[in-house]
């Protein structure tokens, strides 16, 4: 009878684990995959083979021979210095809702991949995240750092496009897509994510997904192009059901590339033949390592990147506010000065909140050098 009874509570046991773990993946913070005439769609796409979307070059996650467990092992057990700033990074309070100063291009960043664009009278919003950490859960991963958490998601009102370049949860944030998503105008995607946002609530007559090469034009006068990167998606288990891009932002005056996440490779050269040459390039240049060399850049090839868009201007992200790598947190920017400066490629380098404007204000202190 002990040995029956034993028995049944490890049953039982194992029962609730089981349900627990069916809940907790099926939380709203974890989206959806694509279903129906969405996923037909990505399923004829020319990148999609073998039950998932791919890179246009073979991109492996890890090199040969290394590990998740080996990478697992490095981030848990190596000692990393100066991941994160020991104090507030300097941040300038920025009008977040009011029209541009000028009739210039207009740009503040908020770190990471989070930036506002003001440009032909519109209010663009890109990849924001104002939670805590880029994870599922506020308890797991990287915090964000001291005194980049200024500004709040609620405080952004009618934005009248938001661009989410891919699902990723550092560019795909839940928590900041539920405060902003129901007062902006027209949201633009890669082709999927717009199944998570609509188990989300957001109309979706309010969703445009594109996949590579297909444009679409908002407000009469701004196109947006999605192209290729050279990345990855999900958020739970399944990899590469959603697509992952860059967008070309064009006006009857300006030209920008939102680059989103990439690996260095041949898109980019093909892309600035096509499409280039471009006023400003925003492109990652943080998050990177040897053990996953393909799908992020290091900041040497984010200059060579900015150089083979023909980028007039190359202004650094995804760094700044989390450290979801090994490297100490503001080493990122002063590789891609040392790159940029030995290409003679011009750079600004903003602070946080601080409103670049483009051709009149373009600001290059080393700020995070005294920090």
């Amino acid at each position: 009878m002990p040995e029956l009874i034993n028995n049944m509570i490890t049953i039982y046991i194992v029962l609730v684990l089981f349900i627990a773990f069916l809940v907790i993946i099926n939380l709203p913070v974890f989206g959806r995959l694509p279903k129906g005439l969405r996923l037909e769609k990505i399923r004829h796409l020319t990148n999609y083979r073998d039950g998932a979307l791919q890179n246009e070059s073979l991109t492996l996650m890890q090199p040969e021979g290394v590990s998740f467990f080996k990478v697992l092992s490095a981030f848990l057990f190596e000692k990393h210095p100066n991941k994160a700033p020991d104090k507030a990074l300097p941040y300038i309070l920025p009008d977040l809702n009011g029209s541009p100063k000028s009739d210039a291009p207009e740009i503040i960043w908020f770190g990471h991949s989070s930036y506002l664009i003001k440009i032909a009278g519109l209010r663009i919003l890109v990849d924001p995240i104002f939670s805590k950490t880029p994870s599922p859960f506020s308890f797991i991963g990287s915090k964000a750092f001291f005194g980049t958490d200024v500004i709040k998601a609620e405080e952004f009102k009618n934005i009248d496009i938001l661009i989410i370049t891919h699902d990723h949860y550092d560019h795909l944030d839940y928590n900041s897509i539920l405060k902003i998503a129901p007062q902006v105008k027209s949201i633009v995607t890669s082709l999927g994510v717009g199944s998570h946002l609509e188990r989300w609530g957001i109309k979706k007559e309010n969703i445009n997904e594109l996949s590579w090469n297909e444009s679409i034009t908002l407000f009469n006068n701004l196109q947006l192009t999605a192209v290729p990167a050279r990345h990855f998606t999900g958020r739970k288990f399944k990899r590469n059901q959603t697509l992952w891009s860059a967008f070309v932002l064009r006006t009857a005056n300006c030209q920008l590339f939102l680059g989103g996440d990439s690996g260095y490779d041949t898109h980019f050269a093909k892309i600035g033949e096509e499409f280039g040459p471009f006023d400003l390039a925003l492109l990652e240049c943080g998050q990177y390592n040897a053990y996953w060399p393909y799908i992020h850049m290091f900041p040497e090839q984010t200059v060579q990147a900015a150089i083979d868009l023909k980028a007039k201007v190359l202004m650094p992200v995804h760094w700044g506010k989390f450290s979801l790598a090994m490297h100490p947190w503001n080493e990122p920017v002063k590789r891609v000065v040392l790159a940029a400066t030995a290409k003679q490629l011009p750079l600004v380098t903003p602070k946080l909140g601080e409103t670049i404007i483009l051709n009149e204000y373009l600001p290059t202190e080393n700020w995070w050098l005294t920090e």
